[in-house]
């Protein structure tokens, strides 16, 4: 049970959205630093949606209208603020918004942040978890149970996006050219816009 879990949650992370994109921007303009922080709120943010769906919370807000439509909103304007951000960038001469082009803890607080709420507004995670966690549960799961669940799903998305950090951080020489640069900032911000249209238009399942 335990690897079929660790199976669908990698398929899950490896899944193209917005959080691989937060990734790769922020590895390709800031550094992996930046790169691995974004990461681990990513990561923290599949904790509070795991934790959520186990105690009933992510359920309530897949099933209430109300609730999913106040999270979709808003996770598809942060989506579309952040890609405009980048697109801006792009015209300016890439990486030129608010992602610092030296490794600072102000940049790396910032890359955490973004990973973090990039997760946790997207209520398209929540019904993820909501399907998927009483799949491998029994009908009424201890908190050890919960919490292994939760914890493995935490490991499994912060090592991915870690490795995307790395790879994409290991060519950082590559993304210090300013036309690379503007057309990763064109690509990631043009993909995050058009995410947070997507979200926007989506329906409750």
């Amino acid at each position: 049970m335990v690897a079929a879990f660790f199976g669908v949650v990698l398929l899950g992370a490896m899944s193209p959205g917005p959080d691989f994109a937060v990734v790769v921007r922020r590895a390709a303009v800031s550094g992996r630093a930046d790169g691995t922080m974004a990461a681990l709120g990513i990561a923290v943010g599949v904790f509070l949606w795991a934790v959520a769906a186990a105690t009933g919370v992510a359920a309530l807000v897949a099933a209430s209208a109300l609730a999913y439509t106040i999270v979709k909103i808003v996770g598809a304007g942060y989506l579309m603020v952040l890609g405009v951000r980048a697109l801006l960038a792009a015209r300016k001469g890439g990486g030129a918004e608010s992602v610092p082009s030296v490794d600072t803890g102000a940049s790396r607080w910032a890359a955490f942040r973004q990973g973090l709420l990039c997760n946790v507004l997207n209520p398209k995670v929540a019904v993820f978890f909501v399907a998927l966690l009483p799949q491998f549960l029994p009908v009424h799961p201890s908190l050890v149970e919960t919490l292994l669940l939760s914890t493995i799903a935490v490991l499994i998305t912060a090592a991915w996006f870690i490795v995307v950090a790395n790879l994409v951080g290991a060519a950082r020489r590559i993304f210090a050219n300013a036309a690379v640069r503007r057309a990763v900032d064109a690509i990631t911000g043009t993909a995050l816009v058009a995410l947070g249209l997507r979200l926007a238009a989506a329906t409750r399942p």
